[in-house]
């Protein structure tokens, strides 16, 4: 009986070290707190469909976005509330990792740091995300979720098979977990794969968007072109991935050209 006890009582221990809401519980809040803020504007302009927005929407058609707005909230509430459960359970096993609260590294450091991650998130999003499309069983039963959407709006980044929505969030814990990194940069890492995700999803290419000026990225455009011809474009934000690999949508490749004379 003591034995037990003892080991109860090591058991709850783990679960009142500070870091066990610092790292599985803040993140996940800060990255489904990220989403909905970053996704909310770009939804409510999909949802009024303004005039003077319509030259920039990248596929001329209607959004679906009231279609599919309390199902996307749902699908939101479902899936977070597995993540969550997943993450309480590895907790003893997450808390191993070397993600760290000491010195906080230099501005340069969070730099590269960040920049390893984006690229490294991005080449495994576009296996991952290729072989969902590959594989018979995972398309029919997980991803065709997703892709019940062909015009996206910002909020739709998040409408996935809760299995999905655990292995992208999994992949974007994969460069932090191997460089042993501060929380603080992981925090950052998490606000902007949140972004990207919301902005990829958005269904406009606005001229003035800051986002569309960074290097590598293409946007809406990109992943737009996904939805719309289903295979093809399968590197989350990065052009250069599909690229290298050969499965640019040639439509993709016409447009990006359209846009340029």
């Amino acid at each position: 009986m003591e034995f037990w006890n003892e080991a109860f009582s090591q058991w709850l221990a783990l679960y009142q070290d500070p870091m066990f809401f610092r790292l599985p519980i803040a993140t996940l809040l800060l990255s489904i707190g990220t989403f909905l803020l970053a996704a909310t504007p770009w939804t409510l302009l999909a949802w009024i469909d303004p005039q003077w927005a319509r030259p920039y929407k990248i596929q001329q058609k209607p959004f679906q976005v009231q279609r599919y707005f309390l199902p996307n909230l749902a699908r939101i509430t479902i899936n977070t509330t597995i993540m969550l459960a997943l993450l309480i359970i590895i907790w003893p096993l997450l808390r191993l990792s070397n993600i760290h609260t000491a010195e906080i590294p230099p501005w340069y450091a969070w730099v590269i740091q960040l920049i390893f991650f984006i690229i490294l998130d991005d080449f495994l999003f576009y296996w991952v995300h290729r072989s969902l499309h590959e594989n018979k069983w995972l398309l029919r039963h997980v991803h065709s979720v997703h892709h019940r959407i062909r015009n996206t709006c910002a909020l739709d980044g998040n409408y996935f098979h809760w299995l999905e929505f655990v292995i992208i969030g999994s992949l974007a814990l994969v460069g932090p977990l191997l460089l042993g990194c501060h929380l603080y940069v992981l925090y950052a890492w998490i606000i902007i794969r949140n972004i990207e995700a919301a902005d990829g999803h958005s269904g406009y290419d606005l001229p003035w968007n800051p986002l569309r000026y960074l290097p590598l990225y293409d946007g809406a455009v990109y992943h737009d072109f996904h939805h719309a011809k289903f295979k093809g474009n399968y590197a989350g934000a990065l052009h250069y991935v599909d690229g290298f690999f050969g499965t640019h949508i040639k439509q993709y490749l016409d447009y990006k050209k359209q846009s340029k004379t």
